[in-house]
């Protein structure tokens, strides 16, 4: 599934790393959201390649809903929530889905990202740093689950979206929490008991934009009280079952609190008064 707003040359290059998979027993879905080029959809009706279907939404949803949307429409056994910027290296499905037969009940594989900017070279920010100290520590393929995998995941989020490949019916019912969906529907899998493959082998490129929707709304501090709203919630669920310490890495949520805080030198510099309330709040309020 690849839900699409955004650059159509980078979708094009997208759909043909998927095009160029060693393995040849793929669908791909790509769920455009209104974006206004008149050159798409000829495009993928120009393709030929009866494994791509592309739909237009009739109006335009939003990102979290059209991904939930996505996810709603899947049919096969196996999907991946593809960036519409992001690439496949030819091995990738090769990888996710030799590591799901061989853990035939995890939930969702996480392979090797590589990062790289909008001209295609590699960086390190350090958002990507962040992640690496909070992933499982362990090398070549692990399966990991359970409270300490929650307690992770709730303290600082190291997965890549848009490289899981998820088995379906893992999924009983996609989490509400919108706006926290990255983060909301592998914590809800995993407390439902299921666990997580993790491996090293980079074979997915997860690109990282100077600026971005989620950035410009963290810069702003409008994002953070749904995230304080999410956590919340999620620190009552954790202790109902009895976590914990997974409770108290949500009310914590020591890596938004953080994100907060590198926001507030940009939102003095534009002496943004509404933003530096929001991430003041952000950062004292449990």
């Amino acid at each position: 599934m690849l839900p699409f707003y955004g650059d159509p040359e980078l979708l094009r290059r997208a759909v043909r790393s998927v095009q160029q998979q060693s393995r040849t027993d793929w669908r791909l879905t790509v769920v455009d959201d209104g974006y206004p080029d008149d050159s798409i959809e000829p495009w993928f009706a120009g393709l030929g390649d009866d494994r791509i279907r592309y739909r237009r939404n009739a109006q335009r949803l939003g990102a979290q809903p059209n991904n939930r949307y996505c996810i709603e429409q899947v049919e096969l056994p196996y999907f991946v929530m593809m960036g519409a910027d992001d690439l496949m290296s030819p091995d990738y499905l090769d990888t996710v889905l030799a590591l799901h037969e061989r853990w035939p009940a995890t939930a969702v594989v996480q392979p090797g990202v590589a990062i790289m900017d909008e001209h295609d070279q590699p960086v390190r920010p350090l958002a990507d740093r962040v992640k690496a100290l909070l992933a499982p520590k362990g090398t070549g393929p692990r399966e990991v689950g359970g409270e300490d995998l929650v307690v992770s995941l709730l303290r600082g989020n190291w997965l890549y979206n848009p490289s899981l490949c998820w088995r379906t019916s893992a999924l009983k019912q996609i989490p509400d929490s919108a706006d926290v969906f990255d983060l909301a529907l592998p914590v809800a899998v995993i407390a439902d008991g299921r666990s997580m493959v993790v491996d090293d082998h980079v074979c997915f490129r997860y690109r990282r934009h100077r600026s971005s929707d989620s950035g410009s709304g963290a810069a702003a501090g409008n994002r953070f009280a749904e995230e304080r709203r999410y956590f919340a919630a999620e620190a009552a669920r954790m202790d109902a079952r009895g976590w914990g310490r997974a409770a108290r890495a949500a009310r914590g949520h020591v890596s938004s609190r953080l994100n907060a805080a590198v926001q507030l030198p940009g939102a003095l510099v534009r002496r943004d008064g509404a933003a530096l309330r929001a991430l003041g709040t952000h950062l004292l309020t449990r």
